[in-house]
Formats: structure tokens, sequence, C-alpha cells
């Protein structure tokens, strides 16, 4: 997984945003040499020349140095052959355009490039449903531009609620349902978000394990780094804001907020619609790193022989060593968020020594479940609820890695 090729696709890579993930796609893929050329769009001019752009893709505040990403603590500057009038460079060889005009999708000079394949990374143009000509664009406008098929880093958000989700746009994570891609039919790929790909990998194996029809509920909380939509130091909130903490400083604060995790993790997981699923988020103070408690009640089947940690621990072991081989890490180590950072290959780290079960009989009453026949008695269920902790880099391990693995099979089926 991950492989640096021998040489790169016949083909050129578009991103489309330098944020916190556009600027680690690029990342990723100078490093795996997966395409013959990247061409950056971010719409506008950064700083004074091209040097400072250059300068803001080589540090990182989280990651370190481009070149001791690449080559550790023998690295040098990797960015070179900057020519600004043209907006290329080369990074550690790795030929690189920045379009710098067009911040509207469908006037962005894709077409001119000859780039058929575009990462969106920007988080604004998530409607599948709009028009290429949408006023404030869309991200149909990719196609319009040039591209054939557009991968989306983040979920798909459909805003008129009387729509459904075009045939032609698929959401998908990968080693859970990369297959529902059909590349004769879907054009508009999400990779879903950082917590969905991560609390996918966390469930699979338990309902792999068990089935659907024992899980009888299921919740999550993340506890999520800080992102780039929060702000530094408190600030007013906008006209008509609903939500008056998204304002507050996340230096300062552990903050109350929400996640869309559950919903789009019944796109990957349809299974998942037969059981009842809270999902809440938690921003904290820190720059990358984020956690997943995962809470399962599982009918059991006796109380004498319950399901236990050891169980679990078999469980994530073995997909671990099998079917999720290379997306999912049994850790028997004692972590903290530090300890994952950057960590390669990993959607989802298990924190196996925080695993716990619980067993009991609880008594249901028929007559509740609108059962006629008043002479049925209560019944008694064995019930386990077991309770899992999963970490995820949710900006360059875990996220950016998968969307990156994602992006070279979609590539390879266009060859």
């Amino acid at each position: 997984m991950f492989e640096i090729s021998e040489s790169p696709r016949p083909m050129k890579l578009g991103i489309n945003g330098l944020g916190r993930i556009g600027k680690l796609t690029l990342w990723h893929h100078v490093a795996r040499r997966s395409f013959s050329e990247i061409v950056v769009n971010i719409g506008r001019q950064v700083g004074q020349s091209l040097a400072d752009l250059a300068a803001s893709i080589e540090k990182d505040s989280t990651y370190g140095w481009l070149g001791t990403y690449l080559h550790g603590f023998r690295c040098t500057h990797v960015i070179e052959n900057l020519n600004e009038e043209e907006g290329t460079m080369t990074i550690d060889g790795v030929p690189v355009r920045i379009l710098r005009e067009s911040r509207n999708p469908k006037d962005i000079k894709w077409r001119e490039h000859d780039v058929f394949l575009v990462v969106d990374t920007t988080g604004v143009f998530t409607d599948p449903t709009l028009p290429a000509d949408s006023p404030k664009g869309a991200l149909r406008g990719h196609l319009e531009a040039g591209a054939t098929k557009v991968i989306l880093s983040a979920p798909f958000k459909i805003k008129d609620k009387s729509k459904s989700m075009p045939e032609d746009a698929v959401t998908t994570v990968m080693g859970i349902n990369e297959d529902d891609y059909i590349p004769e039919r879907h054009v508009l790929i999400s990779a879903a978000s950082c917590t969905t790909t991560c609390l996918a990998h966390m469930v699979k194996p338990i309902l792999d394990h068990f089935g659907a029809n024992r899980i009888l509920t299921a919740s999550m909380v993340t506890v999520h780094a800080a992102t780039g939509s929060q702000k530094v130091l408190d600030r007013l909130p906008a006209s008509g804001a609903t939500d008056l903490r998204k304002n507050r400083s996340i230096f300062n604060n552990i903050i109350l907020t929400t996640t869309g995790a559950a919903k789009a993790l019944s796109l990957v997981i349809p299974e998942m619609k037969k059981i009842g699923f809270i999902a809440e988020s938690v921003r904290i103070p820190t720059s990358t790193g984020s956690l997943i408690v995962l809470v399962l009640t599982i009918q059991d089947k006796s109380l004498e022989k319950p399901i236990n940690r050891y169980v679990i621990h078999d469980i994530y072991r073995n997909a671990a060593n099998g079917p999720s081989k290379g997306y999912l890490i049994f850790s028997e180590e004692q972590n903290v968020s530090s300890d994952i950072i950057g960590v390669p290959g990993a959607a989802a780290i298990i924190e196996s020594t925080e695993i716990h079960t619980r067993t009991a009989a609880i008594t249901v009453d028929p007559k509740l479940a609108g059962v006629k026949d008043t002479s049925a008695e209560p019944v008694q269920i064995p019930v386990t609820q077991v309770v899992i902790y999963g970490w995820y880099d949710n900006e360059l391990g875990s996220y950016t890695n998968m969307l990156g693995e994602r992006t070279v099979t979609i590539a390879d089926s266009m060859l």
C-alpha cells in the first residue's frame, strides 16, 4: 500500500485548493510520484511572489519540513526551479504548476493544461446537484472546465432536500466500499470525511462478526482536533448565526459541535441503517490527532460465556492482519494523541488497552413492544455493552493517505 511509483502515471493530477488537505494531498502525491505533473489551482496571488507560496508548501507547523517528510534527517530544500511568470516549480523533481486566476471551478483552465482528474479540497463546492453554471460555483464546474472525474475531500451536502443523490455521484471509503465506484457511471466521488473514514473501519469488523441484527444501538463521540474554520480568538457571530460557540477561541476552549459521520456512515455501510446511531463531536485545542469513542450495545448469547474484551481484541487483531490490513492498526501500546500524528496507512488505530465490556440481563416487557397477548411475560435478554477507542490523524496520516489511495485507484481506472 502507498507504493512509490517506479515511473509516474502518464497523466496529470489537478488539486483545487491549498488549505490543510490540499497542501497535504500535494505532499502525498509528490512522495508517491503518482502523476507526471501536479496542477494546483488556488485562484489568487499568494504573498509577494511564487517563492512565498513555495515557502508555505515546504514548511508546516504540524508536520515539519516537506524535505524531512520525504527524506528524513538527510533532507535539503526540495522545491526548485521556480518560474514566476509560468507559475511552475519542481518539488523533489516532480513538476508542479500553480494556477492563480480563477476560483470558480468552471473557469479553471483544466482543459488547457490537459488535467482530467481533479481533487477538490476547498470544502466549498460540496453539492453534487448544483449545475456547473451555478452563480457561486459548483463541483460540476470542474467537468465543464475539462475534468472527467472529480474527487471531493468532504462529504456531499445537498442543500435542496427535495433532491436526491445524482446517479453519477458516489461516496466511498477505501477498504470499506471502494468497489461501489463504477468507472462507467460515476464522475463525482466523495471520499467522505476523516471521522467517517475512521468510524467505518472501527465499525465494519464488529458488524462483519456479529451481524447487524445483534447490534441493538450504537453511539460515538469524536474528540476532534481544531480545524481551519474555527477562530483563534473570540469574534462576534455573523448575522443570523445560531451556534455561538463556533466564534469562540479554540485556543482556550473545549467546544461542543456537530458531526455528520453517522449519516455518511450509512452511505458506505448500508447495514448501519438498521441500527439506531447517535454521533456527537467535541473540538479540542490540538492541531491534529483525533479520537473516536464508540459505544455498542450487542445482544449476547448467554450470561455464562458473554462477549468480553478478549473477543473484541481478536476481532480487531484478525481484521488488522486480514481484510483490513493496511487500513486498520491494532495497537497494544498506551498511546496519546501526538503518537499517531503522521502514522501512514492508518484509517483507524484501535487502542486495545482501553477496550471495555459489560454484560447484564435486561428485562423486556412484550406489552411495551405492542404484543397484544396479555399473558405474555417479561423476557430477560443478555446484552453486552462494548466501549472501543479509535485514534486517527484527521489530516495527513489517516484522511489524506486514504484520499490519496482513492485518487490513485480512480486514476488507474481512467488509463
